[in-house]
């Protein structure tokens, strides 16, 4: 097993790793819509919450040389089931090979963000 961790994704806000490669797969814990400078949160709600969730997400495959195409499922956390439309939308502009998903409203995220996305990734031939 190795340990992921970039700069370019915010760092975790408790005792976990953003992510871990363990044989062919990468596991990544929940990314949410924090900035990756200053760990704050990204204003503009669920589309501006979501867009930065899937960059900082893109940036820890980047760390192990992959990238969503190669994504076989996700679990998507939203704080408002109001807002999967919108979350959808952003989302398919990035996943565009449909992988695997459950998306479950949660009563609250950490630090009030309005949506998590993890991610398990086939690394793989």
């Amino acid at each position: 097993m190795r340990k992921i961790s970039t700069a370019n994704a915010p760092e975790a806000i408790g005792p976990y790793s953003q992510a871990y490669v363990a044989g062919n797969f990468l596991f990544t814990s929940g990314q949410g819509g924090f900035d990756p400078i200053d760990g704050s949160i990204v204003g503009g709600g669920i589309e501006a919450q979501a867009e930065q969730t899937m960059k900082n997400l893109g940036e820890i495959f980047k760390e192990v040389g992959t990238d969503f195409t190669k994504v076989v499922k996700t679990t998507c956390f939203l704080a408002d089931m109001s807002d999967f439309a919108t979350f959808n939308t952003v989302y398919a502009n990035y996943f565009t090979e449909k992988p695997a998903r459950s998306c479950i409203a949660v009563k609250t995220l950490p630090l009030g963000i309005l949506c998590e996305v993890e991610a398990v990734v086939y690394l793989g031939e």
